[in-house]
């Protein structure tokens, strides 16, 4: 593959969670071309497993999509130097009220390759242990456990679109049911 090079990258705007930039690029054929390109600090992301083997999933409104979803409990890295398993750990907490005896890396992923550098590390947690959510002041979220197959349903029905829950449901199902 022939060589493309930036020329500039130029901060729009830096919001709470992201920052919009638009990078000047030369392509190989000496066009210049306009990319939009947002900076994500990363996340983390976590597959609590209940010790019946029902997975613990959180139900939160979701303004982009302006309804409720059905995800694996996840948030942003506070910087992008924290270590996700320690993000795992705090999100499985806040959300969820849960601690885990044991944690392990599932898989990451990359959300939006064409114009995003998310990446999010997935953790599968068990032993848990139950306790008190202590969620964000702005954060409201419902606590439901369901089987993988319920969760497969919901997949194949649409009601879970969620890039991260899907990857994260179907690979634990790979790794831990389907040996």
């Amino acid at each position: 593959m022939e060589e493309i090079k930036r020329l500039s990258r130029d901060l729009v705007h830096k919001g709470a969670i992201i920052e919009y930039y638009q990078d000047t690029m030369q392509l190989p054929n000496n066009n210049i071309a306009k990319w939009d390109f947002i900076k994500h600090k990363g996340a983390a992301a976590v597959v609590p497993v209940l010790d019946d083997g029902r997975l613990v999933m959180v139900h939160q409104y979701r303004n982009a999509l302006e309804r409720e979803t059905v995800e694996i409990p996840a948030g942003g890295l506070n910087t992008s130097d924290e270590p996700t398993m320690d993000a795992a750990i705090r999100e499985l907490s806040e959300e969820t009220g849960y601690t885990a005896e044991t944690i392990e890396l599932l898989l990451t992923i990359r959300t939006t390759v064409a114009f995003c550098n998310e990446k999010i590390d997935i953790y599968v947690a068990k032993g848990l242990t139950p306790g008190n959510q202590h969620t964000d002041e702005d954060e409201y979220v419902d606590v439901k456990a369901y089987t993988v197959d319920e969760l497969l349903s919901m997949i194949y029905s649409g009601q879970i679109e969620d890039s991260k829950t899907i990857a994260a449901i179907l690979a634990y199902k790979d790794k831990y049911i389907n040996k």
